[in-house]
């Protein structure tokens, strides 16, 4: 009977962990996900519109200045981006310009980027660039130097002739700062669009347009809108749309996890059925004479299922609470760290989802429904045998 015992509360405590684990791991990994998009969402607008074909074009169509005017819109940044060559001192990167006009500086999360300096543009008359971690790395960029960082573009204009150099335009800027996002953005170098025109020499077309709007206000339906406006010469895609490699990846990732986990609830809450086996063995005399003064086999089956969902029960509801109550703990106190140099999160992040805690209570409920109807048809199983020899 002790041993019964022992088996049961093992299977019961492997439910806690599992349950728990659960609630932990999707928690911080919800975290890292609003972490991640909340980095992402600095350089990435909530519409941005492009051509459908060719890479630039005229901003100053009439409907673009009807967007623009638009009393829900936060932020309309003209941007001019293409691919260069960039130098300091002896060492070359080849990277990508982005030239994006004054409303770009209005998203006040830039700053939690920077990893150096300041997210700086222009001052004092001046033009400058802040650049990713990729490219500060690559070409070793010192801000407190005074060697200017050197860009070079395909010449649109040139004829061609015996000197190369006639085939690039160059132009100069100092580096004001240095931000770290992702790899996808890290090899990028902001600067003014009035730099990247002259550098590009593009005077009027640009080629996107990046749009935020103000809190509450329905992406879905502006995105349509925009659309309707300005046409099918022009995409307009939201966050989503802009990187779905990136969604598609988090959200493979979650379902991976989660999945990992349930295998793991599965082999715990299947021990319920060895312990319940036991049980029905040792209780075989019992079950008889308990059939034999009347009960059905429908009740000596409810006796053991409802002890399996009890024991899933009881590890589940705990399991759920102790998760809950590390999270808390978690995001309040942020007791353990990442390590390392991060700039962005210090401890590991934590955000609770109520879809989260459905979730893990109904898979565990329906693997410890088949543990326990698996047990409970084992408690009848020759039942009319052993009361025979009774």
């Amino acid at each position: 009977m002790n041993a019964i015992n022992i088996i049961s509360g093992i299977s019961m405590l492997g439910v806690f962990i599992g349950s728990a684990t659960l609630v932990i791991i999707l928690s911080v990994f919800n975290g890292f996900e609003h972490v991640i998009l909340g980095l992402y969402s600095n350089f990435t607008p909530e519409l941005k519109i492009e051509p459908r074909l060719g890479k630039t074009f005229d901003p100053t169509a009439p409907y673009f200045a009807q967007i623009h005017k638009d009393a829900h819109v936060f932020s309309y940044t003209e941007v001019l981006q293409e691919k260069a060559l960039m130098m300091y001192s002896n060492k070359q990167f080849i990277g990508t310009i982005k030239g994006v006009s004054d409303d770009f500086l209005k998203n006040k999360q830039l700053d939690s980027t920077i990893q150096d300096g300041s997210f700086t543009l222009k001052t004092g008359g001046l033009n400058y660039a802040v650049i990713g971690g990729t490219v500060a790395g690559s070409l070793g960029v010192n801000l407190n130097s005074p060697d200017p960082l050197r860009i070079y573009a395909p010449n649109r204009n040139a004829m061609g002739g015996s000197d190369p150099l006639n085939e690039f335009v160059v132009r100069s800027i100092d580096p004001s700062g240095v931000f770290t996002i992702q790899a996808d953005f890290d090899d990028i170098a902001v600067t003014p669009i009035s730099f990247a025109r002259d550098l590009l020499k593009q005077p009027v077309n640009v080629t996107s347009i990046e749009i935020n709007y103000k809190k509450g206000t329905n992406l879905d339906i502006v995105q349509q809108e925009v659309q309707d406006k300005i046409g099918n010469k022009y995409t307009v895609k939201n966050r989503i749309q802009q990187d779905t490699e990136l969604y598609k990846t988090l959200n493979y990732e979650r379902w991976f996890i989660f999945m990992i986990l349930v295998f793991v609830l599965i082999i715990a809450i299947f021990n319920i059925i060895g312990s319940l086996t036991m049980l029905v063995i040792d209780k075989r005399k019992d079950i008889a004479v308990l059939s034999s003064l009347g009960a059905g086999k429908r009740l000596v089956q409810g006796i053991f299922f409802f002890e399996g969902m009890m024991i899933s029960g009881i590890g589940c509801i705990a399991g759920m609470v102790l998760g809950l109550a590390f999270c808390l703990l978690q995001q309040h106190y942020g007791w353990i760290k990442m390590g390392g140099n991060m700039t962005v999160i210090d401890a590991y992040p934590i955000e609770l989802r109520a879809t989260d805690f459905v979730m893990v209570l109904l898979t565990v409920g329906v693997i410890a429904v088949i543990a326990s109807g698996i047990s409970a048809k084992l408690s009848v199983k020759g039942l009319d045998d052993i009361k025979g020899e009774l």
